[in-house]
């Protein structure tokens, strides 16, 4: 049983990355040239499993040479906006795009200059319309069995 709820895991990841291969589009380029062409850091920002995939995206952008950090958007409500500059790009990560956190701090980013990403499974969400680029990373199903991740 453990053996072929496995292989199912899997098989659905699979098919779930499949499935993005077919979302890559104008967007996607937009995304790295704003990115590439940035003068400050690529900040990342996310709440709970977003949070931690956002922390993963810094670990390696800092391995790669590209400076980043991950603002948590509870602290930045609380007083860590000021690290943000003009310069900088925000890369905002929710399956939702409904987080409440992070819709709350978007707007202040924008205010201060700074061009904001949205990765999310919901382009027509209110943090997908606070974006200056949308990455659809939807997939068809969650490979756990609650369906949550």
């Amino acid at each position: 049983m453990v053996i072929e709820q496995a292989k199912q895991v899997l098989k659905i990841e699979a098919h779930g990355i499949l499935g993005l291969v077919d979302k890559i589009g104008p967007e996607f380029k937009k995304a790295v040239e704003i990115i590439l062409k940035a003068k400050g850091r690529v900040i990342l920002t996310g709440m709970g499993k977003s949070g931690l995939v956002a922390r993963k995206i810094t670990a390696t952008l800092n391995s790669t040479g590209t400076p980043s950090l991950f603002l948590h958007p509870a602290e930045a409500i609380h007083g860590d906006l000021g690290m943000v500059t003009k310069d900088d790009i925000v890369l905002a990560i929710s399956n939702s795009g409904r987080t409440p956190e992070i819709n709350t701090i978007l707007p202040i980013l924008k205010n201060m200059g700074a061009r904001i990403i949205s990765f999310t499974g919901a382009p027509d969400s209110p943090m997908a319309m606070a974006s200056d680029v949308v990455i659809d990373v939807g997939v068809e199903r969650e490979a756990c069995p609650l369906g949550l991740a």
